[in-house]
């Protein structure tokens, strides 16, 4: 006989574009089954989006029937910010003004890194030159022997900076998202365990995925049913 031991699973992190939703409609049954998975499971909503602030987006997936809080939201520039505060840097901000929201309150009169953000309006003579003098003064990644930090979904740092914000360890957290490089892949590079959903534009599977599903509310089936608990 089979007993519950203990609670296995305790954060879901899901990619938004292509699982909560397809362009501007929900994927169907999503935001119910999203109201089933939370009672057990903390959420961590993910997005490699730099070209908005998480207030629109949340307005966004607000008219779009999802009971989601904006602590529950984490993009790039979430990431990004994190990541100065760790530092504690003054930042020149190549973003789009969309996005300047998420950076309130960071001063950026005396730069001494620089963010490079989805901001095409930035590349422009004056602003490159501003970006290359920084970059110079701090010493290129060649002549200095060191790398940039890259924050992107498929990179370890997005997903444990995810991580960080629901206090759950990799092996204890699911990644679930329509893209194996993007979502799962990474995820899995840092511990957690990547769940492949078909509803999004998905059609390589390398490196294969701890499970397929074809839709977010059939994962949380599995979950429900198999992940929650340890079963010995």
């Amino acid at each position: 006989m089979r007993t519950a031991t203990r609670c296995a699973l305790k954060a879901v992190l899901v990619d938004l574009s292509g699982t909560f939703h397809v362009e501007e409609s929900a994927v169907p049954g999503v935001q119910e089954a999203l109201k089933r998975v939370l009672i057990s499971c903390a959420l961590s909503a993910d997005t490699n989006t730099m070209k908005e602030c998480k207030r629109d987006l949340l307005e966004r997936l607000t008219k779009l029937g999802f009971d989601i809080a904006e602590n529950e939201i984490f993009t790039s520039l979430t990431a990004i910010r994190n990541l100065r505060e760790q530092k504690q840097v003054q930042p020149l901000l190549l973003v789009d003004k969309k996005a300047l929201p998420d950076f309130t309150g960071i001063a950026t009169d005396d730069p001494i890194a620089v963010v490079v953000g989805l901001a095409p309006e930035h590349f422009h003579y004056e602003m490159m030159n501003e970006e290359f003098r920084l970059i110079l003064d701090a010493g290129l990644e060649y002549a200095m022997d060191t790398k940039a930090t890259v924050v992107e979904k498929s990179g370890k740092t997005f997903f444990l900076e995810a991580l960080r914000g629901t206090s759950c360890a990799p092996e204890e957290a699911v990644m679930i998202g329509d893209d194996c490089r993007d979502d799962d892949s990474g995820a899995q590079d840092v511990g957690m365990r990547g769940i492949l959903v078909r509803t999004g534009d998905e059609d390589k599977i390398n490196p294969a995925p701890y499970l397929t599903c074809k839709s977010f509310p059939e994962m949380v089936e599995h979950i429900l049913d198999r992940m929650l608990w340890e079963m010995e």
